[in-house]
């Protein structure tokens, strides 16, 4: 039995570079507790599938170490594929074939037979909410069902770890509802310990009870997601302006009102933090009309993980204008 010391997952240094000298890792280091839900979270080509593949398995670094489950991912790799269940970003189901016999191959595929199968996989169709299609052609089920059934056969085994890479990239919000409370319902009950990667800031908010924020192939923060959020002092104020030429002005005015911390331009936002942050919008909007900007609106808003990731990386988290994952 683990305790809630227990490190299930520990790597560290790890480097991986790709042909063309894209350094995908660059140092990477990690360890999560047994029990725990923890999510790496980052934009597209931060590096977070990657870590994925080296922990899995799937691929080596080229320096580093790494333990899962208690194995080496280098000297043991065949142990580690028995501790894991595996969720990639690409559905692995056969659309041509029923639930029923994905979840069986995969069962057989790790040792299972007759009726200890059949009862695992009943259970799993059942736990998942599948059973009433699990006789269907897997090709006629709703995306959200089919990541359902992708869940489901990795947990066929009963695996200590569960890696989930980007589980609901393309699910709708129904789908995605559903799918979080699953896995909050895997580590609750189930006791597994889940390796989450997400882009979705909300994601990792909701399931995580711990966040790593990986940047350029390095962590550059991590703790739970009120401990990143706290670190930030006050509110912050946006300003958003009608014209795009006015976003540096804007920043030029705020970066004079009384109180204000430094601003930084997203696009038509500008944005500052304040420790009262309400109290100084009047100034903010005097300030502004002063200047001749033109205001479509302005807005208070508590610390937020997107704050977090642009105080740690000086960047604003928008992962679809960032390169291809890795």
């Amino acid at each position: 039995m683990h305790t809630e010391h227990t490190r299930t997952i520990e790597a560290a240094a790890l480097v991986k570079t790709y042909p063309g000298g894209v350094r995908a890792l660059d140092g990477l280091d990690l360890d999560v507790a047994a029990g725990q839900v923890f999510a790496l979270l980052g934009p597209n080509g931060a590096g977070k599938s990657t870590t994925i593949k080296v922990l899995t398995t799937l691929s080596r670094p080229d320096s580093g170490s790494a333990r899962v489950a208690g194995h080496d991912v280098l000297r043991a790799p065949d142990a580690v594929r028995r501790a894991i269940g595996v969720v990639g970003q690409r559905s692995s189901v056969d659309g041509s074939a029923t639930g029923r016999e994905n979840i069986t191959l995969q069962g057989r595929v790790f040792g299972l037979r007759g009726r200890a199968l059949r009862a695992r996989a009943e259970a799993l169709l059942e736990q998942l909410g599948l059973s009433e299609a699990a006789d269907r052609i897997v090709g006629t089920w709703s995306g959200g069902m089919r990541r359902r059934l992708d869940v489901a056969m990795g947990l066929i085994h009963r695996p200590s770890v569960l890696f989930l890479d980007e589980p609901t990239t393309g699910l709708d919000p129904d789908a995605r509802a559903a799918l979080w409370a699953e896995i909050e319902r895997l580590a609750r009950t189930d006791g597994l310990t889940i390796l989450l990667t997400t882009h979705y800031l909300d994601e990792a908010d909701r399931l995580a009870g711990e966040v790593a924020i990986v940047d350029r192939g390095r962590v550059v923060a991590r703790g739970t997601p009120d401990e990143l959020k706290s670190e930030l002092q006050g509110d912050a104020i946006h300003v958003d302006v009608r014209a795009a030429q006015d976003a540096a002005t804007a920043a030029s005015v705020l970066g004079r009102v009384a109180g204000l911390g430094r601003p930084s331009v997203d696009g038509l936002r500008v944005s500052a933090r304040a420790d009262h942050a309400a109290a100084a919008v009047p100034s903010v909007l005097s300030a502004l009309d002063g200047a001749g900007v033109a205001v479509a609106a302005v807005t208070v808003a508590r610390p937020s993980l997107d704050d977090v990731y642009f105080r740690h990386t000086g960047r604003a988290f928008r992962p679809e204008t960032l390169e291809a994952s890795l």
